[in-house]
């Protein structure tokens, strides 16, 4: 369903007028694939329904990795609906083998190694060349305290991983928070499972504390209990039921922020029906950053429809630690700001899809904007702007966001635009919808 061809590159014509338009994002990433977890998890005969979900590369990632695993995962793309289920299988995971490839999709990566710990046999994920740059000796680690056999193939502490598993017993472990929140999100999840109790501590800071409480938030849905005591342990029992479910999905608003900052940076005005500032997704105060930045932000009601109407952009200092995703989004629109914008407490991002602060730093250079770069974030201070090819090191957030800038600047070529695929397939079709 995500298969279409795209062009090697791709030139982004300027918009002759501010848009007026209304965009509907797909469902989130992060939850669909959250949600494909616990359904699988769920009653192996009823299993879950997933609408609203996202059909994209890094879901179907997930969808056939579980295919491989033994369980059922029945697509319904026109409704954007998946069932999962595990069947009548005494085991949680009902293959005893598989060889999983997830290319560069690191929830997949994260959450798998984590849910294949529940089965017994051996089991090996691995992915692209930049999957084997990303780290994940925290997670490794922590299922070791836990009484898993799981190894880098390498010895690296990066994929390809290795895990020999006997079913989870349960126990306490301390997992690092300071690369990826995946890592902790990808224990919880699987925690309900032990066989017995599981208490985690987190050691140092936790980054992107938002998509654990997301993850809280779904277990929670998903009729699981985990506790918070503090900000650093959590307490799970043992021997839980997820419950089927019909589970609906958000719209992605880190999907949306492109929109938004679309509206923005064009003196346009753009909503997005359903994005609920109120729901499971840090991304979605975003909107309040574009609004501090001297932006209009319209919430009639809550749930029902977010827009922002542009105007003149002042510049901003922000930690962006919960909103992450966005900090690309943020960059492209303080080009067109008054005065620095400075972006701080993101160093996590540096692995993601790729270096995000060294890649954004090299290319908003590349088209003559100002940038200072540290080690946790950037400096953008505006400068006269002109067109360049842009690379996009196959990261599908920096082909997006820079797209936003060639909505006003002439010249500016996307190159590999294709990438956006791995979130958001039809991306480059809906920012044509901005200009009708």
């Amino acid at each position: 369903m995500t298969d279409r061809s795209y062009p090697d590159s791709l030139e982004i014509i300027p918009l002759k007028n501010p848009p007026e338009a209304t965009i509907r994002v797909p469902g989130s990433k992060s939850i669909t694939n959250r949600a494909l977890i616990m359904g699988a998890l769920s009653d192996p005969i009823q299993g879950c329904e997933i609408q609203g979900a996202l059909c994209s590369e890094d879901t179907e990632i997930m969808i056939t990795a579980l295919r491989e695993l033994g369980f059922s995962a029945r697509t319904d793309w026109e409704k954007s609906s998946i069932h999962v289920k595990r069947g009548s299988h005494e085991s949680p995971i009902p293959a005893e083998k598989a060889d999983l490839f997830v290319g560069n999709s690191g929830t997949s990566m994260r959450f798998l190694t984590a849910l294949v710990s529940l089965g017994h046999g051996v089991y090996r994920l691995d992915g692209v060349s930049r999957m084997r740059e990303r780290p994940m000796n925290d997670l490794l680690s922590a299922l070791g305290q836990l009484g898993v056999k799981v190894v880098s193939e390498g010895g690296d502490g990066y994929p390809p991983i290795i895990v020999h598993a006997d079913s989870l017993m349960g126990g306490q472990v301390q997992v690092s928070g300071e690369v990826s929140s995946q890592f902790l999100s990808g224990l919880l999840m699987v925690a309900p499972k032990a066989a017995k109790d599981i208490r985690i501590h987190v050691k140092g800071v936790l980054v992107s504390r938002a998509y654990v409480n997301m993850t809280m938030a779904m277990m929670r849905d998903f009729g699981v209990k985990v506790e918070q005591e503090g900000k650093t342990r959590f307490f799970i029992s043992g021997n839980q039921k997820y419950r089927s479910c019909s589970y609906h999905v958000e719209p992605d608003a880190s999907a949306a922020s492109y929109f938004l900052g679309a509206a923005a940076v064009t003196n346009g005005q753009i909503s997005v029906p359903t994005l609920n500032r109120d729901g499971l997704q840090g991304d979605a105060h975003f909107v309040d950053i574009l609004k501090e930045m001297g932006c209009d932000l319209l919430s009639p009601e809550v749930g029902k429809e977010c827009t922002i109407i542009g105007g003149p952009l002042s510049a901003v200092d922000v930690d962006m630690n919960t909103m992450s995703d966005c900090v690309m989004t943020l960059a492209a629109v303080a080009c067109f700001a008054e005065g620095p914008t400075t972006i701080r407490n993101v160093a996590h991002i540096r692995y993601k899809e790729t270096d995000r602060l060294k890649a954004l730093a090299n290319e908003l250079r590349k088209i003559g904007a100002e940038v200072d770069e540290f080690p946790d974030g950037l400096k953008i201070t505006p400068r006269p702007l002109h067109g360049a090819a842009i690379e996009t090191y196959n990261d599908h957030r920096m082909a997006m966001s820079m797209a936003l800038i060639g909505l006003k600047v002439p010249g500016i070529v996307i190159r590999n635009p294709g990438c956006v695929a791995k979130t958001y397939p039809r991306f480059f079709d809906d920012l044509e919808l901005l200009r009708k």
